[in-house]
């Protein structure tokens, strides 16, 4: 954005006047949310009979409705209501909300940090998490599994933010090289801890959750992703003031009342356990929180309240295509859901690149 497009406001004992968002159709911006809103709602319905069992949408909405509670006669056999319930809706669940937090998570590193290559995954937080949840399940460490990958998350980042500190101001670039070798160091540990502790078919099934894999979601991975969902991404979207301060700048977001550090390390620290929460349940999903804000910010535009909500819909709709994609087109053969998402986010991660090819990283 440049100062042009933007309004600005002279705050009481401010110098100079601090530049606002940019104010975007409100109206057109609603109607995408509930558009977006409602395609997902499809989405998920139609994901739900997809699948080796042949089940249809009116054995969905009815065996939903009855289990709302609501007055309808239900058209699944018992066979069919238990792969809805048991199987196919909680890992759909799942996917959404994963997809949802990740790109969330995604969409505040990159304000906050102010770093359009920001995100849980190259920045080295989604290794972190990984490492501290292999960890977990391989060395039998006595903490609970969403607990552990949060410490993992929170060390990565810490150790991320410190090395890019180290000689200098922290640069999207200085954060992108030490995100990227935090990364590779817990992805290395990650694989000395297999290596050294796992045994017969484990390899397999570690391999499987570390690629990224919704295989084995059941309704505790609903709650743990949803509560932390609806708890961290609920205060990060009502941070969307803080976040459009950051926008303009430190400068700026002090000159507005704001604690800069403090702010940004609450931020990061929530980023954190989300992304924590989401990796316990799904393992390590790349691409979600780096492009998917690029792609909702052309349409909804800077402004965070529009922003957020928006590109969390998107995440969820997002993973729920993606892992339908998974588990079904290579069929009988499942795919880990991080290799789909990688496949589509690659070229993406080129596009952007491409496009912004005058503008200096460093």
């Amino acid at each position: 954005m440049t100062s042009s497009t933007a309004s600005a406001t002279r705050l009481p004992g401010s110098p100079r006047p601090v530049p606002r968002p940019p104010r975007s159709g409100g109206g057109r911006i609603a109607a995408i949310i509930v558009g977006s809103l409602a395609a997902l709602i499809a989405v998920c319905a139609i994901a739900v009979t997809i699948g080796p069992a042949d089940i249809s949408l009116a054995d969905v909405f009815s065996s939903v409705g009855r289990g709302l509670g609501l007055p309808v006669e239900s058209t699944a056999t018992p066979l069919t209501e238990a792969i809805i319930w048991q199987l196919r809706m909680p890992r759909i669940l799942t996917a959404a909300a994963v997809g949802a937090g990740l790109a969330l998570s995604g969409a505040v590193m990159q304000s906050v940090t102010r770093n359009p290559l920001a995100d849980p995954y190259l920045l080295g937080l989604s290794s972190g998490a990984s490492l501290g949840a292999v960890a977990v399940l391989i060395l039998g460490v006595g903490l609970a599994l969403p607990v552990a990958a949060f410490a993992g998350a929170l060390l990565a980042l810490i150790a991320t933010l410190t090395i890019a500190r180290i000689g200098g101001a922290v640069t999207p670039g200085r954060a992108v090289l030490a995100g990227l070798a935090i990364a590779q160091l817990a992805g290395a540990a990650t694989s000395f801890v297999i290596f050294w502790s796992s045994q017969g078919d484990s390899y397999r099934e570690i391999l499987n959750w570390l690629l990224g894999s919704l295989a084995g979601s059941d309704w505790s991975s609903v709650a743990i992703s949803g509560v932390a969902l609806a708890v961290v991404g609920t205060a990060l979207v009502l941070a969307a003031p803080k976040l459009d301060a950051f926008t303009f700048g430190d400068t700026a977001a002090a000159s507005l009342g704001i604690s800069v550090n403090r702010t940004r390390w609450m931020l990061l620290t929530g980023v954190a356990l989300l992304t924590g929460a989401m990796v316990s349940v799904s393992g390590s999903i790349g691409f979600i929180g780096l492009i998917l804000p690029h792609l909702v910010r052309g349409l909804s535009g800077p402004g965070h309240r529009r922003m957020l909500p928006l590109v969390a819909i998107t995440g969820a709709l997002f993973l729920v295509v993606a892992d339908t994609i998974a588990r079904t087109v290579f069929d009988p053969r499942e795919l880990p859901v991080g290799i789909i998402t990688a496949f589509i986010g690659v070229p993406a991660f080129v596009l952007l690149i491409t496009r912004r090819k005058g503008v200096a990283w460093a």
